[in-house]
């Protein structure tokens, strides 16, 4: 069931492309942004009303996380706006496949702002991806001619990068704050900022067809993801949310019945290979490693023996930390287990 409710996060998230690029023709990018990251917020809100009562208060946010939720919304602000115009003057395909720029944009971040480690298999998808990203950024039109629609869902991606770092600061508080945080006041100031370019209001039925979009592609997604993520974990979670690029390329080929170029498949190839490397990686990222040895030795005349098992977690990203100690001949079973957990308690 657990891989079903990923899969359904997935294939949410994955309809945002498709269907905005229909309704952009009808909303202006910067009210389209709002709509949506305001339909995420109301309905996540309305769920919030139910579930604060239980919530502990530990898991709230707190001036400490200050900082990182406003870099949050800020960043959530400019992103969709740049994503929406990217997919109203691009194709909703190209801009499906780009959104995997994400990836190496947070990993990238990561690693030089956060100091994080990348594992080899991860540099080796960061290069794909790129290149498909360059492959995906120039039209199929017999010329080397840039798309500007690439290039602004590029920087959409980047945006949201740098997002994902600032979120992972807060994410051990609650989700539905998070979630409505980002929601209502992104929405917010996204029509703010629409209202004074002079972006006019569209008829009721394409407001709440935004909003109902953007409850199901951001709010219902991210539910449905951290309903996955107690059974699957985060990284198998992850694993499984990549296929939504993929979806919603071909949702762009079945409800915008776009032409599909040669630059497009060559794209594809790399970001399909640069993808299979990160779940690759997201799959194998941790791993236990067990070993056994047996010691034998003499105390007043009696023989002993001791099989020590020690089991170490490994992780490809983080700095693998080891423990040390010495094995005393005279040293009964319980004084080894002392020494054992000593040794180990100074290694963390």
């Amino acid at each position: 069931m657990a891989v079903i409710f990923a899969l359904l996060a997935a294939t949410f998230y994955a309809i945002n492309t498709p269907f905005s690029k229909v309704l952009l023709s009808k909303i202006s990018p910067a009210l389209m942004a709002a709509f949506l990251y305001l339909g995420a917020g109301v309905g996540v809100g309305i769920a919030y009303l139910f579930h604060i009562k239980g919530e502990k208060k530990s898991e709230r946010l707190t001036k400490r996380e200050l900082p990182y939720a406003i870099g949050m919304i800020l960043l959530d602000i400019a992103a969709p706006i740049f994503l929406m115009i990217g997919i109203k003057i691009g194709s909703a395909s190209n801009a499906s496949l780009l959104s995997n720029f994400e990836i190496v944009a947070t990993t990238l971040i990561a690693l030089f702002v956060f100091r994080e480690m990348i594992t080899f298999r991860l540099w080796i998808a960061i290069i794909l991806i790129t290149l498909s990203s360059i492959i995906l950024t120039f039209e199929g039109t017999g010329s080397f001619k840039l798309s500007l629609g690439s290039l602004f869902v590029i920087m959409a991606t980047c945006c949201w990068g740098l997002e994902n770092n600032c979120t992972r600061k807060i994410s051990d508080k609650s989700t539905y704050e998070i979630v409505f945080l980002k929601g209502f006041f992104s929405g917010s100031a996204s029509f703010i900022v629409a209202v004074v370019l002079g972006a006019h209001i569209p008829e009721f039925k394409y407001v709440a067809a935004a909003m109902l979009l953007g409850f199901v592609a951001y709010g219902l997604s991210i539910f449905m993801y951290i309903k996955a993520q107690r059974e699957l974990g985060a990284a198998k979670t992850s694993a499984y949310y990549a296929v939504a690029p993929f979806i919603g390329t071909f949702l762009a080929f079945v409800i915008n019945g776009e032409q599909l170029s040669a630059l497009y498949f060559v794209g594809l190839i790399f970001m399909l290979s640069g993808t299979i490397f990160v779940v690759y990686d997201t799959m194998t990222k941790h791993h236990f490693h067990g070993h056994s040895h047996i010691i034998v030795h003499t105390h007043n005349g009696t023989t002993h023996t001791h099989v020590i098992t020690h089991e170490h977690e490994h992780n490809h990203i983080a700095s693998e930390k080891k423990h040390a100690h010495r094995h005393n001949e005279y040293m009964d079973s319980e004084e080894h287990k002392s020494a054992h957990a000593n040794a180990k308690s100074r290694s963390l």
